[in-house]
């Protein structure tokens, strides 16, 4: 269900995300898996080159990537932290966490806009290496192997965007076409059960960690709902940090008059009336893509209503 479905009164020729957009975030975690991915089996086939077996590649490459349990470890590669959740070494494994970050993420991305996707994927990753971690120090039966576990992969992390989606959008069908469709919650149902199965006969820490993440997907969408967005302080870094040695970074424009947008000719005091012009519509949609429909203000909907019945 995308915005026009759940807002039939706003519709209008909407901007979508596609794959060549600059700003695609789905795009962007899709393509640091597939890149982490392919220079991992990259060094593998070089390993194999120089005719060095695969326990020499886990042992000397793979620490690098994986979050090991133990905490002395970890404090030597903290990096590791965020690396593990872009990290697979099988091709199953990818392809299986790309198909369902797809499927989840999409509908995500065109519900909040493109702003959320990357820090619930985030949240979910550290939060499953918290509950990895945890679960090997405080189950008795895995501390005597703390110091060979290590955590790898996107799954805790593509859980959360899979719950996230799921508890933001719970009426939402997939192949509508059938019957109805199939409601996104027994889909996610399925993959919950298919995910858990996988790692169950691993350790219980596998499982753990997969499950919080889901529910750091959970409890990014409930604080949303209170105004509490766990992803500004994450973007405003990011932009922070991408500005930072950047001569050419945007600087605060200044405020154009409201003599573009407004009418002031016989309009009471206090009450402003919009002009709706491309410009201005397209900036609501702009919006829209980046922050979510949620976040626009009462002004700007009732631009979209009134561009929609134009």
């Amino acid at each position: 269900m995308g915005e026009s479905d759940r807002y039939p009164e706003y519709k209008l020729p909407k901007k979508r995300f596609t794959l060549g957009n600059d700003g695609n975030a789905l795009v962007a975690l899709f393509t640091l898996n597939v890149i982490f991915f392919l220079l991992l089996i990259t060094i593998k086939v070089v390993y194999f080159f120089f005719q060095a077996n695969e326990a020499a590649f886990i042992s000397q490459i793979l620490p690098y990537f994986e979050m090991p349990a133990q905490l002395t470890k970890l404090s030597e590669r903290p990096w590791t932290l965020l690396s593990y959740m872009f990290t697979h070494i099988g091709v199953m494994q990818v392809l299986s966490n790309m198909l369902w970050l797809w499927a989840f993420g999409y509908i995500l991305q065109e519900l909040t806009g493109n702003k959320k996707i990357i820090p619930i994927y985030i949240y979910g990753g550290l939060a499953g290496a918290l509950a990895f971690s945890l679960a090997n120090y405080l189950i008795p039966p895995l501390r005597p192997f703390i110091g060979s576990a290590s955590l790898m992969g996107g799954n805790a992390a593509t859980m959360a965007v899979a719950v996230a989606t799921t508890f933001l959008a719970p009426q939402h069908r997939f192949f509508q076409n059938l019957n109805g469709g199939i409601p996104i919650w027994v889909l996610t149902l399925v993959y919950v059960l298919i995910d858990i199965a996988g790692v169950a006969s691993l350790s219980a820490a596998y499982s753990l960690s997969h499950l919080f993440g889901g529910l750091a997907g959970f409890i990014f969408i409930y604080l949303l709902r209170y105004d509490i967005d766990g992803s500004l302080w994450m973007n405003n870094f990011y932009n922070w940090f991408i500005n930072l040695y950047n001569p050419n970074k945007p600087t605060p424009k200044n405020r154009i008059k409201e003599t573009v947008f407004y009418n002031a000719s016989g309009r009471k005091p206090f009450n402003k009336t919009s002009n709706i012009t491309q410009q201005r519509v397209d900036e609501v949609l702009d919006k829209i893509n980046q922050e979510g429909f949620q976040f626009l203000t009462a002004e700007e909907k009732d631009i979209l209503k009134r561009a929609a019945e134009d």
